[in-house]
């Protein structure tokens, strides 16, 4: 059984199963798999035939036991976006549980949030510390290159997903709220899928908040 990401970057195309497979590997939900994530551009995500026609083709990969929608926030409110998109999501896959993400207001903020944990890996310096509100700044890839080393960028075809790899989840859980859904939404998927989980968020996330 598997969850069947549709995604926005290219860099998500990657990122995205190695979060989801910490995730799973987190819950111990091992038998739980990720398909290949579905591309689609941003405004294919805040229209409903295009979301609705999303949806249908990740319905049609093989064992799709569930459905994740993510994209950036960007300037956009994700507790206004999040309900409308799931509606429409809803409505398409009927029976088959979907849920909808969306990081703010980059995805990058969640490696900001816990930076600490990255420290000496893709260009990271040993010294960055994470942004007091990682959520609230608009250019979030910025911010991380202004954690990197000098003369060092940030690609997220390279750097996306060895970074969701190595990032602490108790520090994102505690510093960003779209990453707090991320999980829900993970234990709801997997839940639907056959794979109930006794212990998730882990209390070791909780009690960093």
């Amino acid at each position: 059984m598997k969850i069947q990401p549709i995604v926005e970057g290219h860099g998500e195309v990657e990122a995205v199963p190695v979060l989801l497979r910490r995730l799973r590997d987190q819950a111990q939900a091992f038998s739980l798999d990720v398909g290949r994530p579905i591309r689609r551009k941003r405004w294919e995500f805040v229209d409903e035939t295009a979301m609705k026609k999303a949806v249908r083709l990740a319905m049609l990969q093989p064992d799709c036991a569930a459905v994740l929608i993510m994209f950036d926030a960007d300037d956009d409110c994700p507790k206004e976006l999040v309900p409308t998109i799931e509606a429409w999501a809803k409505a398409e896959a009927g029976p088959m549980p979907c849920a909808v993400v969306i990081p703010n207001r980059e995805y990058e903020a969640w490696f900001i949030a816990s930076i600490e944990s990255l420290r000496g890996k893709s260009g990271i310096r040993a010294d960055a510390e994470s942004h007091p509100s990682p959520e609230t700044p608009r250019g979030a890839k910025g911010q991380l290159e202004s954690r990197m080393v000098a003369g060092l960028s940030y690609a997220e075809t390279v750097d996306q997903a060895p970074l969701t790899a190595a990032f602490d989840f108790a520090l994102a859980h505690s510093r960003c709220r779209s990453f707090r859904r991320m999980a829900k939404a993970f234990g709801i998927l997997a839940a639907a899928a056959g794979f109930p989980l006794t212990d998730w968020p882990p209390a070791a996330w909780i009690r960093e908040t």
